[in-house]
């Protein structure tokens, strides 16, 4: 697909997306990737120098097409009635004077109206063109490349803001619901103080309000990530004057793909885009270096040159030995080379050239090593987090319980206000670390995908 292509289907995908979120008022998360990779401004500004890289491969091309040079102008000269010889004579015999009243006046002025033109083909350049070509080429490969990376980039950040989103929204229903029962576990204690039926002491009191205010702590910290996250995800998708509501009602992880390392690390080094811009960049170098040993071999070119100058006012000298160049008509077709030589300028020029090949293919072979580590960091995360995710809903699940229970015998005078703060304590920041451990674990996902090529 073209660079235009893309961005009409883009254009529409926002525009259906658009259409959706207002019909249905929900957003899924791969709605939520198409509207911000239809809408970022960052990945046209990479499509731009796809275009600009497009454009330099034009000019190579053309560099090997006809060359047109037009000059023209429009003067002013003194106008000359007669011939060659003095007194005006258009011939003589004897002993004779050429004439020399260049800058006399008496004849006039006259309008003088010249041009020069030349229409040149290059015939060999001897692989100068053909490299540079090549070189261009290349150079579009390695700027599409960068489209993609710029589209996993933005896809990765609405993957944590959405995630992040449901994350800080979930947090903060758990602080409410903790924070209901704190209230309402407070509301006993200040009756049982008023009856004075000794259920409660005053330092029970104490203890629940102190949870509270710990609690509203939390509540504004997690609705201060809530908003954040939204604000983030409306400014990804280009809707930051419209409300949002997310398709999923909680936060829940993703399924666990099944590969293995080693499928994960071939997949990586098949669909990695860097891979791609360095085979593509290791081509463009070798070309250009082949392109700079190119520039101290000579141009062969063939075309036609030419001039004619036209001054109504002065007499015409029609002479073959005497060039006159306020009335002349001259072309002719011409063959000839051009050779521009600077020996120890063009040596440095090399070897710079090769000097940017060589810093090239240190990188590439970093990358071989380096994108396999990078996939293999991924992955590990990925399964510990997993892992993390089942232990700690088991964890979360069992606080719930012990919570319950606590409330429970709170309620019946058999618990103190301490262990119903601890164990609401206990399953809030089980939850809470349940809630990260999912977040963590869908970003890491996405992350693998991107780290191996596959995400966009």
């Amino acid at each position: 697909m073209n660079i235009h292509a893309s961005r009409f289907f883009g254009f529409w995908v926002l525009l259906l997306s658009s259409y959706g979120l207002q019909a249905q008022d929900k957003l899924s998360l791969q709605q939520a990737i198409e509207m911000a990779l239809a809408h970022d401004a960052r990945i046209e500004e990479k499509q731009a120098f796809v275009r600009q890289a497009e454009g330099l491969l034009q000019e190579a091309e053309g560099s090997g097409g006809f060359r047109y040079q037009v000059d023209s102008f429009l003067a002013i000269a003194t106008g000359v009635d007669g011939g060659f010889y003095e007194d005006g004579a258009d011939s003589c015999s004897g002993s004779c004077e050429p004439r020399d009243d260049l800058y006399d006046l008496e004849d006039g002025l006259s309008l003088w109206a010249g041009l020069t033109f030349a229409i040149i083909k290059p015939l060999a350049t001897f692989g100068r063109l053909d490299n540079y070509q090549e070189a261009a080429q290349n150079n579009i490969a390695i700027k599409r490349q960068d489209v993609s990376l710029q589209r996993d980039e933005v896809a990765l950040q609405v993957v944590k803001a959405y995630y992040g989103y449901l994350t800080a929204r979930d947090s903060r229903l758990l602080l409410e619901d903790t924070r209901h029962r704190l209230e309402g576990a407070l509301s006993l204690v200040s009756g049982w103080l008023d009856e004075g039926s000794g259920k409660a002491s005053q330092s029970d009191k104490f203890a629940l309000q102190a949870g509270l205010g710990l609690i509203d702590n939390f509540l504004a910290e997690a609705g201060r990530l809530e908003k954040i996250a939204m604000a983030g995800l409306r400014f990804l998708t280009g809707h930051e004057d419209e409300v949002i509501e997310l398709a999923e009602r909680r936060i829940k992880p993703v399924a666990l793909p099944q590969e293995s390392l080693e499928e994960w690390i071939e997949i990586a080094l098949s669909n990695r885009p860097e891979f791609k811009q360095v085979a593509a960049g290791l081509a463009a170098r070798r070309a250009l270096v082949e392109a700079t040993r190119a520039d101290e071999k000579p141009i062969v070119f063939a075309g036609v040159a030419g001039s004619l100058a036209y001054a109504p006012d002065r007499d015409r000298l029609d002479n073959p030995h005497v060039y006159d160049p306020f009335n002349h008509v001259a072309a002719s077709p011409l063959i000839g080379m051009r050779w521009q030589l600077g020996p120890g300028a063009q040596e440095g020029r090399v070897a710079q050239a090769q000097a940017e090949l060589d810093a090239l293919v240190h990188k590439a072979s970093f990358a071989r090593e380096g994108i396999p580590f990078q996939v293999r960091e991924q992955f590990f995360s990925m399964q510990a987090k997993f892992k993390s995710i089942a232990s700690m809903r088991q964890s979360s699940k069992a606080a719930r319980r012990w919570m319950i229970a606590a409330y429970s015998d709170f309620e019946a005078g058999l618990e103190e206000a301490d262990d119903v703060i601890s164990a609401l304590q206990v399953y809030v920041l089980a939850y809470a670390e349940y809630l990260r451990a999912v977040n963590d674990f869908n970003n890491l996902v996405s992350k693998m995908k991107s780290v191996s090529g596959v995400f966009q």
